[in-house]
């Protein structure tokens, strides 16, 4: 599983009558690059608008606080936790339980003291190209799995994650590298059977 960071700079807090609090934000924000990501094997990647859409409609996505089970904030199945992807990004809405760690959680983020969300997925389908020297990724579609509150933002991927990705990269370049060969070979068969056309032409006519 992956995970990625976001500063949270459109986190509403409402509160009702009755004491309960609502959150919203955005999780992701589609097309935009992020930083460099992989360490020793650097990228950038973005996410593509209907990325999440299918995952949000079929799966079972929990909102946590630092990707913790043991509190959770809300999920998707029981009503309390609300995706949906807009224009924008990947938009979240909470209900929060009425417990003391989640109001004393509220209280944090009206401070400011937290002030980033997290998600963790797995990459169901992506695309690799190559942008002023460095690999970039679009993520087409992803399996979600939680959005967290975090204290500190998630490290963009851990050595397993980076394995895996550079992994799936180098099979895309052998498979880009195998296409282009491919093609070559038929535009060089081709510009072959042209020259011998025009040869066989060219001794029929001098006869």
């Amino acid at each position: 599983m992956e995970r990625r960071s976001l500063q949270i700079k459109e986190l509403e807090i409402r509160s009702a009558e009755d004491g309960s609090d609502t959150l919203t934000g955005y999780a992701s924000v589609f097309d935009s690059w992020s930083d460099e990501l992989g360490g020793i094997e650097p990228f950038r990647e973005k996410v593509v608008k209907g990325a999440f859409a299918e995952t949000i409609e079929k799966d079972d996505i929990r909102c946590l606080f630092n990707h913790d089970p043991n509190y959770v904030l809300g999920r998707n199945r029981s009503g309390t936790l609300t995706l949906e992807e807009d224009e924008k990004g990947l938009k979240v809405t909470i209900k929060p339980p009425k417990t003391a760690w989640a109001k004393d959680l509220i209280v944090s983020v009206k401070r400011g003291d937290i002030s980033q969300m997290s998600f963790g997925f797995s990459c169901e389908l992506d695309r690799w190209s190559y942008e002023g020297k460095v690999d970039v990724r679009e993520l087409i579609k992803v399996k979600l799995y939680d959005v967290s509150l975090v204290t500190y933002p998630a490290y963009p991927a851990t050595e397993c994650d980076v394995r895996s990705i550079i992994a799936t990269r180098q099979a895309e370049r052998q498979k880009q590298e195998a296409e282009k060969q491919k093609q070559q070979a038929e535009e060089a068969q081709k510009k072959q059977l042209l020259q011998q056309q025009f040869m066989e032409e060219f001794e029929l006519n001098d006869d």
